[in-house]
């Protein structure tokens, strides 16, 4: 059989670690595929003399590569979505197949895409979009696919779960790991996307659609990032017993579908709460199967190559599969996807951490015992730390049982307007993570 050609556009960090991994290990992957897969084209701005392009065509103009007959299979590495969606689309209506690591094209634009692709009878593929190296997303779309899936749960920024890691291990200050992350470029000089969640939202967008089979909403995910985490905080979830982790987590309900990203504490002895610096894990619980996870490198010019070229292989596997027969885009066929809302935070129910700063007097948990009573939130468990100076601030914890989120909002602003409480209530929520 011919050769299956490629053309790789954008060659950055995923782009390079793509082309090592498909010419290095070439034959092994011809042997996986049954037939050769050849790199025919690359577009980049500028020349790049790190590799020998023998017999490989160069082009600054990546949309010339997405109209090439010649060209089979189009790889998208270029990031951001404007220009990577147009270029996206380009290829499709040429009738190319393609492959991407954009989770925030997928996320943002991705019922758009796999329309456009449906209607040509080509295939758009993109598990490294999700976790780096880890092959969530086939999983979720094939090997679970006897399953109604009940939830998910992932550590799905590197970043992230380096941060509150450090802070854990060595005490320090969110500030502090933060500049020590964009040191070893594991966050930007703006780490916005990742450290406010915005990251883990586009990801988990991609993986609740899979697991539940509804239109990629991203724009109906809350989203709460770790910049106020205080090192007190990590400290005084330890001592009751937990571990604080930025956790995706995508849940089936009755009334319809959790998508959320934010802090959350964790019993520190699930297998989540014992994944530490740059590693992602992902927990999948199925009605059949139980609990999963899924765990691996999330990031890095290979681990994410690794997924590129899967991609690129199983498309070569489906080229002579009638359109109509190939695994669906979002695990479930199109026509079938479901309508199931999306809850708002206020209607989610879960438990929290809470942590106030109070004046050192007589009466204050009474009243906050009352306020709590009031709204029917009960009381799990009650860490009062001894002030520094008597009569002066103390600090209290609490851990309370699931509540719905409306309910604790007034809580805490009953909380805060009392006389006693100085600043605002840190808030966080915890997660038992049960089977």
């Amino acid at each position: 059989m011919k050769p299956v050609n490629v053309g790789i556009c954008g060659l950055g960090t995923v782009g390079r670690g793509t082309y090592q991994v498909l010419t290095r290990n070439a034959k092994e992957i011809a042997r996986r595929a049954g037939r050769e897969i050849r790199i025919s084209h690359i577009g980049m701005r500028k020349p790049n003399l790190e590799f020998d392009f023998t017999g490989v065509e160069i082009n600054t103009d990546i949309f010339a590569i997405a109209k090439d007959p010649k060209v089979d299979i189009v790889v998208e590495l270029i990031g951001g979505c404007e220009t990577a969606f147009d270029l996206v689309m380009v290829a499709i209506e040429h009738g190319k197949h393609v492959v991407t690591a954009n989770k925030a094209l997928i996320a943002e634009h991705g019922n758009e895409i796999f329309e456009a692709a449906q209607k040509k009878g080509v295939m758009v593929e993109f598990e490294a979009a999700v976790a780096g190296g880890i092959p969530i997303i086939k999983a979720i779309r094939e090997g679970l696919t006897a399953n109604r899936i009940d939830w998910l749960a992932g550590i799905i920024n590197g970043t992230g779960n380096f941060i509150l890691s450090e802070m854990r291990d060595k005490g320090r200050s969110f500030i502090d790991v933060l500049a020590e992350a964009q040191e070893k470029g594991y966050a930007e000089a703006d780490p916005t996307f990742d450290v406010e969640g915005i990251d883990a939202a586009h990801k988990l967008t991609i993986l609740a659609s899979i697991a539940f089979g509804i239109p990629l909403q991203f724009d109906k995910v809350y989203t709460e990032g770790i910049s106020h985490i205080s090192a007190q905080d990590v400290t005084f979830a330890e001592e009751l017993g937990y571990r604080i982790k930025h956790l995706g987590i995508a849940r089936r309900t009755k009334a319809g579908v959790e998508l959320r990203v934010h802090p959350a504490l964790i019993p520190e002895s699930r297998l989540l709460a014992n994944v530490n610096g740059v590693m992602n894990a992902v927990m999948v619980h199925g009605d059949a199967i139980g609990p999963t996870l899924y765990y691996g490198s999330g990031a890095g010019a290979e681990p994410t190559a690794s997924a590129v070229v899967a991609d690129i292989v199983d498309l070569v596997r489906t080229l002579t599969i009638d359109p109509d027969h190939r695994v669906p885009h979002l695990a479930f066929q199109p026509n079938c996807l479901s309508d199931m809302p999306i809850l708002s935070m206020d209607e989610v129910n879960t438990s929290y951490y809470l942590r106030l700063e109070v004046l050192d007097q007589p009466g204050v948990m009474a009243n906050i015992a009352r306020i709590l009573s009031e709204l029917d939130i009960s009381m799990e468990a009650i860490l009062q730390k001894e002030p520094q100076v008597k009569g002066s601030e103390v600090a209290i914890i609490l851990l309370t049982r699931q509540v719905q989120e409306n309910q604790m909002n007034k809580a805490i602003a009953a909380i805060e307007a009392l006389d006693s409480t100085l600043g605002e209530v840190v808030r966080i929520r915890v997660e038992s993570l049960e089977g």
